[in-house]
């Protein structure tokens, strides 16, 4: 319980075997453990739910990991995170008891878990499960569109890995999209691309599936009915809460037939070009329109120039700065710090969390804590991040960096 009367559920990530660490050996590796400490942080002050990180403690222990998973296993550094969450309760975890036919078990643990963390959900109310599934599909909907909107990809969103909170847990082979790609994936294994960024609404309607079929047995049949028609609409809560976001990536206030249109076209534009995702948001919200409208893209603006490149440019521009007319008692000024406000300047991108890990296994955590205070406020411009390049061009070493699960 801390001073705000709130409880939070503590974790400890790699302090050795437990009675639920199956043949694993319970611990993880300094790498992983840097990537969950600095990103978990991150999300946070992204604004996006997530679990937090409260401490992370370095071991002299070693501990061998098969990092790519090529049968060359190699001795790392251990590390504990601290992690901290409202609960760690996940899809997952009323799965098993469903599939065992636990069905007491079930009720019971549904019930405590709405008592605790379903403020308005009342458990005497006999559609409970219905209304705790309804909350659910909304939530998961607009975390998954909020992960869209920064470009995060999660890396293995299976039932396991998905809270029944609506929040980030479990972080692994996760990435921060660089260019633009609807089929970016971070993880090494993930050779099926089943988990690729442009995939992941699709998976998490798959995953509220697999709930809906752990709560079947405790539902009768109106409810099971009520139940799949709840789950239908979980498409249009995301394009809803997707199209949301985006339209304040870009400054549009008020609503417009043509703001899909507007939103798809300059993804596919990045897409050709291959423009870098959250640079490309930030830079559109500090140039003016004027610099837009003559089409001159002053070289600070290079996400923006790898895009003017592109013969249909000019024609999104045109329609861009069209719809910026429409917007009620605006100005160029306040369309801009609105944007800033949206449009994080720095994200954690891999290669600057690569950086990061070689430092600390070599003992310098001089780049860790950068980081830290830079992520801390990722949409204000930080002097010592702009000189570690962490707003400039991705590095030629970093092009092809992709992440293992290997904790």
């Amino acid at each position: 319980m801390n001073r705000q009367g709130e409880k939070w559920e503590l974790q400890l990530k790699g302090s050795g075997k437990t009675p639920y660490s199956r043949n694993g050996d319970g611990r993880a590796v300094l790498r992983s453990s840097v990537r969950e400490f600095l990103c978990s942080e991150a999300m946070h002050y992204l604004r996006i739910p997530t679990s937090r990180a409260a401490s992370l403690v370095v071991s002299d222990d070693a501990v061998w990991r098969d990092q790519f998973y090529n049968g060359n296993a190699v001795k790392e550094r251990g590390a504990v995170v601290l992690r901290v969450a409202k609960s760690w309760f996940r899809i997952g975890s009323l799965e098993i008891l469903a599939h065992y036919g636990e069905l007491d078990l079930l009720r019971m643990l549904l019930d405590f878990i709405i008592q605790e963390h379903f403020p308005s959900v009342d458990v005497k109310e006999p559609n409970r499960y219905l209304d705790f599934f309804s909350t659910v599909v909304s939530e998961t909907a607009q975390l998954i569109a909020l992960w869209m909107s920064v470009g995060f990809a999660h890396g293995v969103c299976n039932t396991d890995n998905f809270s029944l909170l609506s929040i980030t847990i479990d972080y692994g082979p996760f990435g921060f999209m660089e260019a633009y790609n609807p089929d970016f994936v971070p993880n090494t294994s993930d050779d099926e691309r089943r988990y690729k960024i442009g995939n992941q609404a699709n998976i998490g309607m798959f995953n509220l599936n697999k709930l809906l079929q752990a709560l079947n047995p405790l539902l009768d049949p109106r409810q099971k009915q009520l139940a799949a028609q709840i789950l239908e609409g979980y498409p249009i809560l995301y394009n809803t809460r997707f199209r949301e976001l985006f339209k304040a990536k870009l400054g549009l206030l008020g609503k417009s037939k043509g703001d899909d249109d507007l939103i798809a076209f300059l993804l596919h534009l990045m897409e050709k070009t291959e423009a870098d995702f959250t640079m490309t948001f930030r830079q559109l919200s500090e140039i003016t329109q004027s610099q837009l409208q003559e089409l001159s893209i002053p070289q600070q603006f290079w996400a923006l120039k790898m895009i003017s490149k592109h013969k249909l440019f000019p024609a999104w521009v045109s329609q861009y700065l069209l719809r910026l007319k429409s917007n009620m008692n605006d100005s160029d000024s306040e369309r801009r710090k609105r944007m800033t406000n949206v449009n994080p300047r720095y994200v954690l991108k891999n290669w600057m969390a690569e950086s990061a890990v070689q430092k600390a296994e070599r003992n310098d955590f001089s780049e860790v804590h950068l980081l830290q205070q830079v992520l801390r406020r990722p949409f204000q411009k930080h002097s010592a991040a702009e000189t570690a390049g962490y707003s400039s061009p991705t590095p030629s070493w970093a092009k092809d960096l992709r992440v293992s699960c290997s904790s």
